[in-house]
């Protein structure tokens, strides 16, 4: 196995690290590294925002080379694919034949392995739930080198530990999907201006539509608290068609931050807020182009500049939904160096593991660029979050504390339980982990 050395980030490029990575392209090699190994973590495709791809022995392997896909039902829908191929991907080949993956989050580049480990959520999970429950079953190759089939019904504890366990059971080398009906490969979607927060709630309570999401701006103060766009989507009537490999274009250097200054950021929401009628309009999308706006730039993280972004993400259950997310609405805007990302969405039960971060209620994403400020007013957001029942997402978080997980998450104890039952030593422990505490250990 060649080891190269590399400098390791989270999407937010703030939080680095130089680990030595492997990039296998057969799993046959794998059982006997890990087992032989002191501390070496799976590392995806560095899609998360913190620090869940930084290992603490330096070492890491990188599954993007295991990127097959290894069996196909046609009648069925059901998918087996290597951990390291990625959701966009999967959409490219199988739109055209019917069927998409059930669930995808924001970006096509996450790869399998890494929705798994964080059980993603996308536009649909108000109906749909999250990735894990489409996962039929997935290959693990544990701390012991052991290679495990794990599913719901075998080695239950196993696959509710690596649903949303950021990578500390083990390496996943491959997953058996239930993909989804696809009809077309383009999207109707119906935008609609939204004036604030109360009327965002109610017409997200009044849809029907099986994709929601909402674009909020997050500077607007006052009456305009809340205000946004909210997108309503359902598939085109037109029959599936191929689309080729999207290309993508890369910004060449780190420019300076301006793109995300106040100013800047004032202006292009009052003009994306704007460019919606009143009446609302309909318009029609490719199946990449709606599910996955921002893959249009491969590196669009760079537009942070070289001090990079944090992101925060959390979801609060329906009953403090208004008041808690009014709350952190004033944070973010009071603290005055929100990004033009901020996306709200409704959220039903579905979740499939101890540390999933899904629950029935309401979610809040937005980039907040690192300056001076920047940790004090995650931390408000933390505790305000915390006040109000909710949790945050292990996926996007890279700033959160011990303290707020032990609260947020009411089956850590389960899940420590099961990580130190097959990695007693620690072998796959993660900056996050030690931070987080997520094993119990410190």
């Amino acid at each position: 196995m060649l080891w190269n050395s590399q400098t390791v980030s989270g999407w937010g490029n703030v939080l680095r690290q130089d680990l030595d990575l492997a990039r296998p392209e057969r799993v046959h090699a794998l059982s006997d590294l890990i087992s032989t190994s002191d501390q070496i973590l799976p590392v995806g495709s560095q899609r998360s925002y913190g620090d869940t791809a930084l290992g603490t022995g330096g070492y890491g392997l990188k599954t993007e080379r295991m990127d097959r896909m290894l069996s196909f039902d046609a009648e069925t829908g059901v998918l087996e694919v290597e951990a390291g191929i990625k959701l966009g991907e999967i959409m490219r080949v199988m739109a055209p034949r019917g069927w998409k993956p059930a669930v995808v989050p924001g970006t096509g580049m996450t790869s399998v392995g890494g929705a798994i480990a964080n059980d993603v959520h996308g536009k649909n999970h108000h109906i749909d739930g999250s990735f894990g429950q489409h996962v039929k079953s997935f290959t693990l190759i544990t701390a012991d080198g052991t290679e495990r089939k794990i599913s719901p019904e075998k080695n239950k504890e196993l696959f509710q530990a690596t649903l949303g366990g950021v990578g500390q059971t083990g390496l996943i080398t491959s997953a058996v999907l239930q993909l989804s009906p696809c009809p077309s490969t383009k999207m109707a979607v119906t935008e609609n201006r939204i004036p604030d927060l109360d009327a965002f709630i109610a017409a997200f309570e009044a849809s029907k539509a099986p994709y929601q999401v909402g674009w909020i701006d997050a500077l607007a103060t006052g009456f305009d608290l809340g205000r946004g766009i909210l997108e309503e989507a359902e598939f085109a009537n037109s029959a599936p068609k191929r689309f080729p490999k999207p290309k993508q274009k890369s910004i060449p250097f780190t420019p300076p931050a301006i793109a995300v200054s106040n100013p800047f950021v004032k202006i292009f929401n009052a003009l994306y807020m704007w460019r919606v009628p009143k009446e609302g309009r309909k318009v029609y999308r490719p199946l990449t182009e709606f599910f996955f706006p921002l893959d249009k730039i491969s590196n669009w993280n760079k537009l942070y500049g070289k001090r990079g972004f944090y992101q925060f993400q959390a979801v609060l259950p329906t009953a403090t939904t208004k008041e808690g997310m009014r709350d952190l609405l004033e944070i973010i805007s009071e603290g005055g160096i929100a990004s033009p990302l901020a996306v709200l969405k409704k959220m039903g039960p579905g979740r499939s593991g101890y540390m999933s971060f899904p629950m029935e209620g309401y979610t809040l994403a937005i980039d907040l660029p690192n300056k001076p400020e920047t940790l004090s007013i995650l931390r408000d957001l933390a505790k305000k979050t915390q006040e109000h029942q909710g949790r945050i997402y292990l996926a996007k978080d890279g700033a959160a504390s011990a303290g707020d997980v032990e609260q947020m998450y009411p089956e850590l104890g389960k899940f420590r339980k099961v990580v130190v039952k097959h990695d007693p030593s620690g072998k796959f422990r993660s900056e996050m982990s030690e931070r987080l505490n997520l094993r119990g250990q410190s």
